[in-house]
């Protein structure tokens, strides 16, 4: 289950916490004519609006108008983000006021954990909204119905239906164009028939449509977080000579390179501040050719960096700090061209087959009419060292985005016909746009004989699929990413 944290308007929050009062008051970007960002409750009610310009909204109510510090809404975003982690470690930033949190796994239900979530959000004075649901949908709307509202799995729909469309993050317009055509609620835009709403507001429809209904299929995006890599040596005696220096960078470079290797990270940057004697700091910032958590690597640049430099007083503190952290290890191969040896594959393979009790195969193509004789699984064997040591470098303006077709489990599904091609498929019913085929397959005289027609259909929600007909039945063979 998923928590929802919500603030309302939260640039209005963050005025509000900073500057205190409660009278009307008007949120913008900027002082002369700027947009409005938020409104209160009083000025809205006045006819304020965000989006207005600054001096619309002014005419309408008479209110104090505030400039949102961006930077310190940021922070303070931050701020509350850390705090929910002692809640979740899985914490999903939405948007400036408004997170989830991912909830498997922890102890306690939806009661505990808000109160949870309370505990360390109240020292923060932010107004918040907390609800629970199965999908972010759901506990967004259970927090928009009242604070610590549960949406229990099933009941999605009963509960959204109610709700105002400005849930789903619609444009202005795009509500205004709804509401003309008597849509003003969740369950309103539920009960229009799917094909022809999103043939008229389209794609992204496709998804309003099922959020409308309950089904939120947005993936939980976990945020990520900084890690600060640093090694330093204070007190610990006077360098005067390079060889002193020279030990103390290495031992904090060993630091460096540990912890970099234990965060699975990659530093493309070293920062060095050097204390002197005489209270004065010096720092280098040192490139790095390429992202590294090498211990060597970085010290031969750090040293190369520091040759020719000399010191006013000798040193008595050093702090090495890597930046331009980057996932993941080093890039490197399991036999490189200059030092391929067949036999050296040979016997790495004949050890990987006695480990996993099998022949090691790789997978490959090749031309077949059906799908499923198109992939094959053939013994490997070491490349020839031309093939390894050989290296084209084609055209770039020759390379080309191919879709890639993902076979699928074969699943019966429904298609509607028109003038003899597919011109609605699934359920409920989408339009066919494009539409290539039939391929006609005939396989299989001395075994199973196979007879079908094939299309490639691109759907009105964006989706390319491959189906085929069978005799009087329709099937879904894959997909194209």
């Amino acid at each position: 289950m998923l928590l929802c944290v919500s603030i309302d308007d939260y640039p209005l929050a963050v005025v509000r916490r900073a500057y205190g009062g409660d009278g009307p008051l008007i949120v913008a970007d900027r002082p002369d004519r700027g947009r409005v960002l938020a409104v209160d409750r009083v000025a809205r009610e006045a006819g304020a609006r965000a989006g207005q310009t600054v001096t619309q909204a002014v005419a309408a109510a008479r209110a104090e108008v505030a400039v949102y510090d961006s930077a310190a809404g940021a922070a303070w975003w931050e701020e509350l983000l850390d705090a929910l982690d002692a809640v979740s470690p899985l914490v999903d930033d939405a948007r400036p006021g408004l997170a989830f949190l991912d909830m498997r796994g922890i102890d306690g239900g939806p009661v505990q954990w808000m109160q949870r979530a309370r505990d360390v959000l109240n020292p923060l004075l932010f107004p918040y909204r907390l609800g629970a649901g199965v999908t972010k949908m759901s506990a967004r709307a259970a927090a928009y119905v009242a604070d610590g509202t549960i949406c229990e799995e099933g009941s999605e729909r009963a509960l959204l239906a109610p709700l105002p469309l400005k849930l789903l993050d619609l444009e202005a317009e795009t509500i205004e164009r709804l509401r003309l055509l008597g849509v003003e609620r969740l369950g309103d835009l539920a009960r229009l028939p799917h094909g022809p709403f999103v043939r008229r507001f389209g794609p992204n429809a496709a998804r309003w449509h099922l959020l409308a209904a309950g089904t939120d299929r947005t993936p939980f995006v976990p945020r990520g977080r900084a890690v600060a890599i640093e090694a330093s040596i204070y007190g610990e005696g006077r360098a005067e000579d390079e060889a002193q220096v020279a030990f103390a960078l290495r031992v904090l470079l060993a630091q460096i390179a540990a912890d970099l290797e234990r965060c699975g990270k990659r530093a493309g940057a070293l920062t060095l501040e050097v204390e002197l004697d005489d209270a004065q700091v010096r720092a280098f910032e040192v490139a790095l050719g390429s992202p590294t958590a090498q211990e060597r690597a970085m010290l031969e640049v750090l040293r190369a960096k520091l040759e020719g430099v000399t010191f006013a007083a000798p040193i008595v503190g050093l702090r090495l700090r890597a930046a331009r952290l980057e996932e993941g290890g080093e890039a490197t191969t399991l036999l490189t061209g200059d030092d391929f040896d067949p036999q050296t594959v040979a016997l790495t393979i004949a050890r990987l087959e006695a480990a996993l009790g099998e022949t090691v195969r790789r997978a490959s193509t090749r031309d077949a009419h059906a799908l499923e004789e198109r992939f094959v699984y053939e013994r490997f064997e070491p490349p020839k060292r031309e093939l390894v040591t050989s290296s084209s470098h084609g055209d770039p303006a020759e390379a080309r985005l191919v879709p890639q077709l993902r076979l699928l489990t074969v699943s019966e599904i429904e298609v509607r016909m028109r003038r003899g091609e597919p011109a609605f498929v699934g359920t409920p019913p989408q339009a066919v746009i494009e539409c290539v085929g039939p391929w006609r397959v005939d396989a299989g005289w001395f075994d199973v004989p196979v007879s079908r027609d094939e299309y490639d259909v691109l759907l009105e929600d964006g989706e390319l699929y491959r189906i085929y007909r069978q005799g009087a039945h329709w099937y879904l063979r894959g997909a194209y990413d």
